[in-house]
């Protein structure tokens, strides 16, 4: 079940909630007792092996191990 993060727009109390995605909208009280609050934008991190467009290409010639080096032939 996904987590859901919300900040109280009374005291400024920012929380989280797990609830299904189909409450991702419905109102989410305030755990001080407030309940005027408003859903955050999350952003997720995803790691990955592949290097992205924007990640620093390794320069060649490094040796790790076969990759690069002169080792193979």
């Amino acid at each position: 079940m996904p987590r859901y993060e919300y900040r109280c727009k009374a005291c400024g109390f920012t929380f989280e909630m797990r609830r299904p995605m189909s409450q991702s909208d419905a109102p989410a009280p305030c755990p001080r007792g407030h309940a005027d609050t408003v859903k955050l934008l999350s952003t997720v991190s995803v790691a990955t092996s592949a290097p992205s467009s924007s990640s620093p290409t390794p320069a060649s010639g490094g040796g790790g191990g076969c990759c690069g080096g002169g080792c193979c032939g």
